[in-house]
């Protein structure tokens, strides 16, 4: 015999702990499963343990799809203010940080909270240390019609409607699978290739060695490849570079792809060149470039890249070389960090088969993907909980309990 349930939900992550709350409020009875010993594991890891939970400025734009109009539907239905409401009535404080990212003030823990009084709240039944061990789709015997019935290492359980809401391949130390892509195509559904994004980027070679000692350097660049491009702060590491435009730069790449830098971003450099030759023509390139730039990477580019004189002996089709390298700087990247540390799966459920207003496969019958596990990839800085909670919620209202 099968525990049954209105609806089932695997995954207790953002989504998935949403998608329970939403199901939960409408008067279904909802379990929540998760193979792992804690719920909202990558929350409370991120944001650096204090959760960027939101983005105020999100909208379809910030998200990668291959098809970018799927995601418009749930992100129009639950915004950003949805969820500030909801941290303000449980009175967490919160604030701004930069560009319309929103952080809690105290500790991530605090939203996780929040998710499990809300799911208590709405009578959801939560279980970890709960792995699944098959599903199927099958005939109820008890009930008219079909139902997915799981057995699990707690038992056996079974529903109307099931919800995967297992995240992608990215952070595997958390507990991350590639279980929900499984699922998915055991009950016909396509899945699009999947790889690492929002992850450092890997030097070799050349680059590698040049850079590779000043790891901890970081410096204000603009990230561009592809046609996107990011300004934000890049970090050299041991392995490569990071920072937050290489992060979101690292969604728009792929090896061989070619990847420039402006490492003076908001400076016109030629005009500046100009400037220095007239008025500081003793001076060194390399001293000067040391004033803007962090001095030992300023060094290192004049070691390597730039031949380094008294700003008097540069003819000017030469200062015009220096200026475009400057602001357009090749950076030739071997791969990525990988798994490992990416905060994001790129690809996954084609969301093709999906419905864009409620979640539910077009293929099964009651039947939702939702979060991480479909193929919708947000920027860096909160996006992706946005989507998580959009997309949760418009599978936890749409739920029925037939």
């Amino acid at each position: 015999m099968s525990e049954r349930f209105d609806a089932i939900v695997i995954g207790a992550g953002a989504a998935g702990l949403m998608c329970a709350i939403a199901a939960g409020r409408r008067g279904l009875r909802v379990l929540l499963v998760d193979h792992a010993n804690k719920v909202g594991k990558k929350i409370l890891m991120s944001g650096g343990g204090r959760c960027n939970f939101t983005n105020t400025g999100a909208t379809p734009a910030n998200y990668l799809s291959a098809n970018p109009h799927f995601c418009k539907s749930a992100l129009a239905r639950y915004t950003p203010s949805h969820f500030v409401e909801l941290v303000e009535r449980h009175g967490i404080k919160y604030h701004e940080k930069e560009l319309g990212q929103l952080f809690c003030d105290e500790s991530s823990k605090l939203v996780v909270k929040l998710l499990l009084d809300e799911c208590a709240a709405a009578g959801v039944e939560v279980r970890t240390h709960c792995g699944i061990e098959q599903a199927i789709h099958a005939d109820s015997g008890a009930a008219p019609g079909k139902h997915f019935r799981l057995r699990t290492t707690q038992g056996n359980f079974s529903a109307p409607a099931l919800v995967v809401a297992s995240g992608g391949l990215s952070i595997p130390s958390m507990g991350a699978s590639g279980f929900g892509y499984q699922l998915a195509k055991q009950f016909g559904h396509e899945v699009l290739p999947t790889r690492a994004g929002l992850v450092p980027l890997t030097l070799s070679g050349k680059h590698a060695e040049r850079l590779r000692d000043l790891a901890g350097v970081s410096l204000p660049v603009e990230a561009r490849c592809n046609g996107a491009s990011f300004r934000n702060f890049m970090l050299l590491t041991h392995r490569g570079i990071s920072g937050p435009s290489i992060l979101q730069i690292s969604n728009y790449w792929q090896p061989g792809d070619d990847l420039r830098l402006d490492l003076l971003p908001d400076r016109d450099i030629g005009t500046l060149l100009q400037e220095w030759q007239r008025d500081r023509r003793d001076a060194e390139l390399k001293t000067l470039l040391g004033e803007l730039l962090p001095k030992r990477f300023a060094q290192r580019l004049c070691e390597h890249w730039i031949a380094s004189r008294p700003l008097r002996q540069y003819t000017p089709p030469e200062l015009r070389g220096i200026a475009e390298l400057l602001s357009s700087w090749p950076l030739v990247a071997s791969g990525t960090e990988g798994y490992r540390t990416a905060e994001v799966t790129l690809g996954g459920v084609d969301t093709d088969g999906l419905s864009s207003s409620t979640m539910m496969s077009r293929r099964v019958p009651g039947l939702y993907f939702i979060g991480e596990v479909v193929d919708v990839t947000g920027w860096l800085g909160g996006y992706n909980f946005q989507w998580a909670w959009a997309s949760g919620h418009a599978a936890g209202t749409a739920i029925s309990a037939d």
